[in-house]
């Protein structure tokens, strides 16, 4: 298996175009969508890995809908944002300081808030821990 050192301001923006193209394409009804629609899906999903990488939990709470939902391969089914906050951004925020890992995510966007979040791998306390680090 080859290994690929990738920084994390370059995964963040690759992230964030792959989560973009995404947006895009979520069937028939939004394919003659304004233009304007996806560069507010743009600055809410780059808003919501700055709070991330700022450790910003004031912008953390205005970008998630109150019934907000997460989903990751941790086991984590449909969790509210309340819980979300508790077990996931209150335990890996911290982890989040110039570190590599990686993690995929489809985020869900509706009126301007974020309605969903699945991560589909690891988060980067278990990549570090399976690491031993």
């Amino acid at each position: 298996m080859t290994t690929i050192a990738v920084s994390r301001r370059n995964l963040l923006a690759t992230g964030a175009w792959a989560l973009m193209g995404a947006t895009g394409l979520q069937g028939p009804a939004r394919a003659n969508a304004p233009g304007g629609q996806n560069l507010i899906n743009e600055e809410i999903t780059r808003n919501w890995y700055a709070a991330w990488e700022k450790k910003d939990v004031g912008t953390f709470n205005i970008l998630l809908a109150d019934n907000f939902t997460f989903t990751s391969a941790a086991g984590d089914d449909h969790i509210s944002k309340r819980t979300f906050k508790t077990q996931c951004w209150d335990t890996q925020v911290d982890f989040i300081s110039g570190k590599t890992f990686r993690n995929v995510e489809y985020l869900r966007i509706k009126d301007g808030k974020l309605e969903s979040t699945q991560s589909s791998f690891p988060s980067a306390v278990s990549a570090q821990i399976s690491d031993g680090k």
